[in-house]
């Protein structure tokens, strides 16, 4: 497995620190005026999402994290796991809810998400950044409510966002699943 030193260090690099992967969220490179020069770096853990500050100095080692990403398609909630399954060979597995964080919110039947593996085990569930939804459950429209405000909408996989006044219940949306922002109604 490879190793990362001081100078390897960026944003966005997966490391491993612990037995534990990490992303790299923030990286600064100090030089102060006396001493040697340091790598400060905020980083995200994939099993909680907890951010911490650690400092790299020169000869400090960090390991490559063994992450193999898979494309999947959800299937269902069983209530205590997610299943999803591999489309070229049909197997089937579940991630825990916690695995999956925020992203089991936008969650619809047959949907195909990315899914983080980390020594053979699921540790992230990532849904595309769009995703077309319905609308199932907002209310009606009154006169004088066009004003540019916003009213919160139910769509399909459960999520509730705000959306214009003038788009309706069964209608179509596309949704920002990064900042849950409503975008457009699909034509």
């Amino acid at each position: 497995m490879a190793t990362y030193s001081m100078g390897d260090l960026k944003k966005g690099l997966k490391i491993e620190l612990g037995g534990i992967p990490y992303k790299i969220v923030e990286y600064q490179h100090v030089k102060p005026g006396k001493g040697a020069a340091f790598v400060r770096v905020k980083i995200k853990s994939y099993i909680n999402g907890k951010v911490i500050e650690k400092t790299f100095h020169a000869g400090d080692k960090c390991e490559q994290p063994n992450l193999v990403q898979k494309q999947m398609q959800y299937l269902y909630d069983d209530g205590e796991m997610l299943q999803f399954m591999d489309t070229d060979t049909y197997e089937q597995i579940g991630v825990s809810h916690e695995a999956a964080g925020d992203s089991t919110k936008w969650l619809v039947d047959g949907m195909m998400v990315e899914i983080l593996f980390h020594n053979g085990k699921p540790i992230d569930v990532e849904v595309p950044q769009t995703v077309e939804l319905k609308i199932v459950e907002t209310p009606p429209n009154f006169k004088g409510d066009s004003q540019g405000g916003k009213k919160p909408a139910t769509l399909e996989s459960g999520a509730v966002v705000q959306i214009p006044f003038h788009v309706l219940e069964g209608e179509v949306i596309k949704v920002d699943t990064v900042r849950g922002e409503y975008l457009e109604r699909v034509k």
